[in-house]
């Protein structure tokens, strides 16, 4: 067929026309033969990297002692992301928390504004969540945010935050194991068998921590799935009974505290707490960067929905039949079955609370123990199972201590000091742990206005609360509590002066971390060399100066 464009054109608009394609021609052809050209540069220098790489690794001369992680104790990459995700979650107890929530909320007579504040601190945890997750995308350790505050805190203010956070895990883990043998002692009693009083009430928390003991010393993932049934069945259960409608009216004696919003604050932070606990098995997991991170950062959105939604049955007027469950047992008409039922659900959700604190602090002594900031011997691990035995033993040791202090002296005022205490611990952690993060990025170069954004309203938020809880409770109700206070802020301070006289070694070695090993890389694609605790350690590439 004959071109329309030659039927109208003339013959000289026909020939700047053929000029015109001609150089377009020339022109495309040039640029395939410039990619062309770049393409065989580029398989050019792969070929040279890996003829350099195969040469060097027949070249290689691996070091005497080769390069190991001072933390392949434990057993490196071998929890997957569900067995990380169940220690975080057990840790919360978000069974027992969309229990304790409402019934605080209740007793306070802090309705909407008790949600909205459940609602706030999900927020806020979630933006210290933030926070946390710029160090575990970099590093990963045993010792968790311990460690992780050294990067930008330097010594003091990781002496600072491991205090808090022993602190923390050792009080969450008494509670929690003193409320789920209560629980367990409630259906004994229900079910008709006698508990024996106070020195049964011991022998029962005694016999809960030697099976803890057992099961951790076994190994995490002996118990990480079971922690997960467990707890994924009472949440549905308990979830049901917050859903059913009030049958009668609720009966919580109220409180009578002026600060009531402040307790629900805490109480839904320390609810929420737990979900750091993931960082202190990055060693142990297969793929730490990743797994740790995405734990941290869905564990508080997942336990806040839940405990926003217990709140909300709370301030609609549901749960009547839990709450009732929960503070009278069967003398109210309420069913002997659903009051066992509601008990195991929230023992094993306290008792899987318990077991993950101190699978956590032992951890965390476990790094310190490495380091020689407490007594090398905490650093001993069972050679057939890999967990730390020896500060597995000391943890589990005093909560049972602890625990039983509770059932002998019976009195509120004790446990509202355990608490208070824990939860000013934990937020003193995570607003060290935020600045942290903020200064460590900027000293890297790679800060963002989004993480100076969460640093500043995490740390201001978690601020404004200890100041209010100083005030409000300390300066007004409770001395002691304002002293036990002031011993946690100065803790930091005089641990680092005591290891700055008699251990300037371990002072020096804060802040272990894992590496890379000698088997991680191929023969020839790293140079070793002496970290600063003097063993070998994997600490380039040696092509880096070349290039």
């Amino acid at each position: 067929m004959r071109s329309t464009r030659n039927v109208h054109s003339t013959p000289g608009e026909n020939s700047t026309t053929t000029r015109l394609e001609f150089s377009l021609d020339r022109i495309q052809a040039k640029h395939r033969r410039n990619a062309a050209a770049t393409m065989r540069s580029y398989f050019s220098a792969i070929m040279s990297a890996l003829e350099q790489a195969i040469a060097a690794s027949f070249a290689a001369r691996e070091p005497e002692r080769p390069a190991l992680s001072p933390l392949r104790a434990l057993g490196r990459r071998q929890l997957s992301g569900i067995e990380v995700f169940a220690q975080s979650v057990a840790t919360t107890a978000p069974a027992a928390s969309m229990v304790i929530l409402p019934i605080t909320m209740l007793t306070n007579e802090t309705m909407l504004g008790g949600l909205l504040t459940v609602f706030a601190a999900t927020i806020v945890v979630s933006l210290i969540a933030f926070c946390v997750s710029q160090f575990t995308r970099r590093f990963s350790s045993s010792g968790g945010l311990y460690s992780f505050a050294v990067k930008g805190s330097g010594s003091r203010g990781a002496l600072t935050v491991g205090i808090a956070m022993l602190c923390k895990y050792c009080a969450s883990g008494a509670l929690t194991l003193y409320f789920g043998g209560q629980a367990v002692r409630t259906v004994l009693r229900e079910t008709g068998i006698p508990t024996g009083g106070v020195v049964g009430a011991v022998v029962i928390h005694a016999v809960i921590a030697l099976g803890i003991l057992g099961c951790l010393v076994r190994g995490v993932r002996f118990a990480a799935a079971a922690i997960l049934v467990v707890e994924l069945c009472s949440l549905v259960f308990i979830t049901a009974l917050l859903l059913l409608p009030e049958s009668q009216p609720v009966t919580v004696e109220p409180s009578g505290a002026p600060n009531g919003l402040l307790l629900v604050a805490l109480g839904a932070m320390f609810a929420l707490a737990g979900f750091e606990s993931a960082t202190f098995f990055g060693p142990e997991a297969k793929r730490p960067l990743v797994t740790v991170t995405r734990t941290v950062l869905l564990t508080p959105m997942i336990c806040g929905a839940l405990f926003t939604f217990a709140a909300w049955a709370a301030w609609s007027g549901r749960g009547g039949v839990l709450i009732g469950a929960y503070q009278h047992g069967s003398s109210t008409g309420i069913d002997v079955w659903l009051v066992v039922a509601l008990n195991l659900g929230l023992s094993c959700s306290w008792l899987a609370s318990a077991m993950a604190s101190s699978n956590a602090a032992s951890r965390l002594l476990y790094t310190m123990g490495i380091e020689r900031v407490v007594p090398d011997r905490f650093a001993r691990v069972h050679q057939t199972f890999r967990t730390p035995y020896v500060a597995l033993c000391v943890v589990l040791g005093g909560l049972v201590v602890v625990s039983s202090t509770f059932v002998v002296f019976s009195s509120s005022a004790v446990l509202d000091d355990t608490r208070l205490l824990a939860r000013a611990a934990l937020i003193v952690g995570y607003a060290v742990v935020a600045i942290a993060a903020v200064v460590f990025l900027r000293r890297i170069g790679e800060l963002t206005a989004t993480v100076v954004l969460a640093g500043v309203l995490a740390c201001t938020a978690g601020c404004a609360v200890l100041a209010n809880l100083v005030v409000t409770v300390g300066l007004a109700q409770n001395v002691t509590m304002l002293i036990m206070l002031g011993v946690l802020a100065l803790s930091g301070f005089c641990w680092r002066v005591y290891l700055h006289v008699h251990r300037p070694a371990a002072l020096a070695a804060v802040g272990v971390f894992d590496s890379a090993e000698s088997r991680d890389v191929l023969p020839g694609a790293a140079a070793y060399g002496e970290n600063s605790r003097g063993a070998v350690a994997v600490v380039k590439s040696p092509w880096t100066d070349a290039r």
